[in-house]
């Protein structure tokens, strides 16, 4: 890597004053980078040195002394540059030079929350909003554990130092529960990959880190409990219109964010279709039956149509409320893991409804009717097989059904 300063006599004026012009070499990359106002007169140039020569008296004295401080800020700031990637062992890119030398301040050092900060504003363009808020959580929480513990978070030091030090640090002072540490770790781990490709660092300990993941409980409500609520007639009408909007999930397994921005154009009579907002899948088709029809029946017509809106939280509330009401309330003891540690706690089962378990809800019963699997994902439109997985843990109910019809009926 090498640089030099080149007069443009091009494009010399009429007072014979002549732009200059940094020119980078590295392999066969060449960068040039006009120098904005930094002019010279051809005499005065010196191209040993890299600088204008000047005195007191000279008619361009006051504009000499500007453009030979920018021509040493240019200097400085190459430099680092260079610096930077010797220093990281990066191969010199053409992109990154033009990055760094865009900005006002060079770092010889990554720093890693500005990278961070890159990522964030390049995955706006392909995650949804709720995928770029956790990654911001993530930072935040990654800055937290810095400054409690004093571990110093830069891309070399994300290894199984770093995994040790997070870990004590996210079950012994966050109280972290294991799948919410994995999803940090995840998320740190994707961070590292996207960095890694961009020649931001050299550094693949990373991806020794463990990620951490719990089987949980599958949360959802039976038919007698999904048919008791679907029917129950509410006084009050937002708690009506919620557990219409939570039932509509239950009966089609719409993702919360889809159910709230249909529109009429996506309703036919005997089905839905919509692009898929977290999949970004254009055109995705399910059939509506009784229940789901019944649904957009009612609020045909009104102010309402399809569907009521609420926001996530407010429907939350309500639907839990709902549920109370309507007596779905067995005990249900649910068990979460912070390290080694394991924690039961038993709730009322409204209590742990949200608007995310209507989704498992339809995806239980469709099993337990015996909806084919494939038919099923296909509805759900689960993007892995895996993601799909986590919904179809079989429950108690259908395993007892499927012995009773293969051992004591067929048998």
């Amino acid at each position: 890597m090498n640089y030099i300063f080149e007069l443009r006599k091009d494009k010399i004026n009429k007072n014979g004053l002549i732009p200059i012009r940094l020119v980078v070499n590295s392999n066969k990359i060449k960068i040039r980078k006009n120098l904005p106002n930094v002019k010279t007169l051809l005499e005065d140039w010196d191209s040993k040195n890299g600088y204008i020569k000047n005195h007191k008296k000279h008619q361009y004295y006051d504009e000499y002394l500007d453009s030979n401080k920018e021509i040493q800020n240019t200097k400085d700031k190459v430099e680092k540059i260079f610096n930077f990637f010797k220093f990281n062992n990066i191969e010199f890119s053409e992109k990154i030079f033009l990055e760094k030398f865009g900005k006002d301040e060079v770092s010889v050092g990554i720093d890693f929350f500005e990278a961070f900060d890159d990522f964030v504003k390049a995955s706006k363009h392909t995650k949804t909003e709720g995928t770029i808020k956790r990654y911001i959580t993530l930072r935040n929480f990654l800055i937290h554990f810095s400054q409690a513990t004093k571990y110093p978070i830069r891309f070399d030091t994300i290894n199984l130092n770093f995994e040790e030090e997070f870990m004590d640090y996210a079950f012994e002072e966050r109280k972290t529960l294991n799948n919410y540490y994995g999803k940090l770790i995840s998320i740190i781990k994707t961070f590292m990959n996207w960095s890694f490709n961009r020649g931001l660092h050299n550094n693949l300990e990373f991806k020794k880190i463990k990620h951490v993941e719990n089987e949980i409980e599958v949360i959802y409500l039976e038919k007698d409990e999904l048919i008791s609520l679907f029917e129950y007639p509410f006084e009050n009408n937002k708690l009506s219109r919620a557990r219409d909007f939570f039932c509509f999930g239950c009966f089609t397994g719409l993702r919360y964010s889809d159910i709230y921005n249909l529109h009429n154009a996506n309703i036919s009579e005997s089905f839905i279709e919509l692009n898929i907002i977290k999949t970004k899948t254009i055109s995705h088709r399910v059939e509506l039956n009784k229940y789901s029809k019944a649904i957009l029946d009612k609020y045909r017509g009104t102010i309402h149509h399809p569907v009521p809106k609420f926001s996530s939280q407010k429907l939350n509330d309500y639907i839990k409320e709902c549920c109370r009401i309507v007596g779905i309330d067995k005990n249900t003891t649910i068990t979460r893991y912070i390290g080694s540690k394991r924690i039961e706690e038993t709730y009322k089962k409204y209590e742990l409804i949200t608007c995310h378990v209507s989704r498992k809800t339809f995806v239980t019963n469709s099993l337990l009717m015996g909806m084919n699997e494939r038919v099923l994902r296909d509805f759900t439109n689960h993007s892995s097989e895996r993601s799909f997985k986590k919904y179809v843990k079989l429950t108690n109910a259908l395993k007892q059904q499927e012995m009773k019809r293969t051992w004591d009926e067929n048998f």
